[in-house]
């Protein structure tokens, strides 16, 4: 059983994709992902060697990479969406990412998990990452106490360039707990085009945690953009062609507020 106030959680599992159409495709692996508390960030990694924040090590946090992209700390810069948006979330702030592994990540997806002063989580908030530099940000306040989160929203942020931007994402999501799961379902006017999920059962960030995650999933985050292209080359093979872009929206966070929804039936 997790602790809820530990600091660090690792959730070993793996990454699936089932594409419906114009074509069919498939794709597994295996990875793992890193739950944090943000503002326990600092007494986390000072109890660790293997774990480091700002600073280079065998796997690492830099608070750029998130957030405002800046030397802003994380925690301080997700508070003050959420204040902006009138979101009353005076607690914790899990992020679900992959760590730096030897300096290098890419995060196509992060996802942040806000809690108000009683502990209720409050609020969603779903960074996605293209490979083309852009990053965007979906708020979603959480209404119902439910075990199982529910939401969707309208795409807004060019992602794969091969699907288009008249796209709705429907996200499903467990709370964190000693196992996590993530939905996202994207759909068009028609039906499902793309399911994808991360599923993970969940333990304690220890050294000889890392060190096992370090040779068990060796480069692993290089391995994540290599198999973004690699998989993009076989849909490439499969007939697809590249779809129009859009320019990445001028705010970097948007506020979403049909915040539930129901999942379209695959065909």
């Amino acid at each position: 059983m997790i602790d809820k106030k530990c600091n660090g959680v690792v959730y070993e599992g793996a990454v699936t994709h089932r594409r419906f159409k114009p074509v069919t495709h498939r794709l597994k692996y295996n990875v793992f992902s890193f739950l944090l508390d943000l503002e326990g960030l600092d007494r986390f990694s000072s109890g660790l060697r293997f774990f480091s924040r700002n600073k280079f090590n065998l796997f690492s946090f830099l608070d750029r990479d998130f957030g405002g992209g800046g030397k802003e700390d994380v925690a301080v810069y997700i508070r003050n969406v959420l204040r902006d948006a009138g979101i009353d979330a005076g607690g914790r702030i899990l992020l679900l990412c992959y760590p730096r592994m030897l300096g290098y990540a890419f995060n196509p997806l992060s996802v942040y998990y806000c809690y108000d002063g009683n502990d209720r989580l409050a609020a969603m908030i779903y960074e996605v990452r293209n490979t083309f530099g852009g990053k965007h940000s979906y708020l979603m306040p959480v209404k119902e106490n439910a075990e199982q989160i529910n939401q969707a929203t309208a795409k807004l942020f060019h992602v794969s360039p091969f699907i288009d931007m008249n796209m709705r994402y429907h996200f499903s999501l467990s709370r964190p707990g000693d196992d996590i799961s993530v939905f996202i379902q994207t759909a068009d006017q028609e039906g499902p085009l793309l399911n994808a999920a991360f599923t993970g059962d969940g333990s304690q960030i220890t050294d000889r945690k890392l060190i096992s995650l370090f040779f068990r999933y060796p480069l692993m985050t290089f391995k994540v953009i290599f198999g973004i292209h690699w998989e993009a080359i076989k849909l490439l093979a499969k007939g697809l062609r590249l779809r129009p872009g859009a320019p990445t929206p001028k705010t970097p966070v948007t506020l979403v507020t049909e915040t539930s929804d129901h999942l379209p039936k695959a065909a």
